[in-house]
């Protein structure tokens, strides 16, 4: 994986999006906003499962208003998260964080498929209750992208967090 970061660091779409100072911070910049999106998207969902916010609306009305904010945040957040892995391509498989946020990320990303094809189909009415399953999965959502967002962050400071088990 390193000769690959490597090599993939030599070419000249890396090398380009390198040599353009402004790019990596405006990326950095849109990236962060967005896992921000997908964060309140799934906040909102789980506190309405966990029965703290909206209450008197059914789950599925929810879902179906925060999902698109989701699933398109994820997309944006996708797109530079790849741009920028393109060109820190020797940081990014180095860092232990980022390979823990991309486990993560693929977690988060069935949890919100559980909230589309389970939860918030089954919920019909406003004042039907989330099984302790589905609470279970919303505490566990929000624990999971607070640390993804950790993870993200984390990654800038690899060397530093976990010492011997980075992977230089």
């Amino acid at each position: 994986m390193f000769e690959f970061a490597e090599w993939l660091g030599s070419t000249p779409l890396s090398v380009a999006i390198q040599s353009r100072l402004w790019l990596t911070p405006l990326l950095q910049t849109i990236h962060i906003t967005m896992i921000g999106i997908v964060f309140v998207s799934m906040l909102n969902v789980a506190l309405r499962v966990l029965g703290k916010i909206r209450a008197d609306e059914p789950l599925a009305e929810v879902w179906n208003r925060f999902a698109p904010w989701f699933w398109g945040a994820l997309g944006v957040m996708a797109g530079t998260g790849l741009v920028l892995a393109v060109g820190e391509p020797v940081r990014q498989a180095t860092a232990l964080s980022f390979w823990l946020k991309m486990s993560l990320l693929a977690i988060g990303i069935v949890s919100a498929l559980y909230f589309d094809r389970t939860v918030a189909r089954a919920a019909g009415a406003a004042d039907a209750a989330p099984s302790g399953g589905a609470r279970f999965v919303a505490v566990a959502t929000i624990l999971l992208w607070a640390t993804i967002i950790f993870l993200g962050r984390s990654i800038a400071y690899d060397v530093e967090i976990w010492e011997s088990w980075h992977l230089a």
